[in-house]
């Protein structure tokens, strides 16, 4: 492990974003995580190298923690980074974090990179990546 921060990227609590009781819906932390994911793979380079592999990330498992409400009007930081294992899966770990520090909400989600030809999951993504042209530092502050 190393001391490096995660990606972020920052993100602007919207009014058409907030439930009946004013706080933001559930479904848009996903949305959030959503974000962090592609801007991470964008910053990290390799989606072109993706394109020309006729590979995608393929979201399996989302989960998210929800730890403190989120008004109209908050800015939060969402971070984000990949912690590869073994196998076809991956994870990509997000906190939702408002801009006084205050974690709003953890995201755990588990993904694959999908043969978009196959329609299969390949194996050892973090290979897969690094063939791509991504960064794989940018992606995990552990690699």
């Amino acid at each position: 492990m190393t001391d490096r921060e995660p990606f972020r990227t920052r993100i602007k609590v919207r009014h058409y974003e907030l439930d009946t009781l004013g706080h933001l819906n559930h479904a848009v932390y996903h949305s959030y995580g959503e974000v962090a994911r592609l801007e991470l793979f964008e910053a990290a380079g390799g989606l072109e190298g993706f394109m020309k592999a006729k590979l995608a990330a393929v979201l399996l498992e989302t989960h998210v923690v929800f730890r403190r409400e989120l008004r109209a009007g908050d800015v939060v930081d969402v971070t984000c980074e990949v912690k590869f294992g073994s196998g076809k899966t991956f994870k990509m770990d997000s906190n939702v974090i408002k801009v006084d520090g205050t974690l709003a909400a953890e995201i755990s989600c588990t993904l694959g990179l999908m043969d978009l030809e196959r329609r299969k999951l390949v194996a050892d993504p973090r290979v897969r990546f690094e063939a791509a042209g991504s960064d794989l530092k940018r992606l995990s502050p552990a690699e």
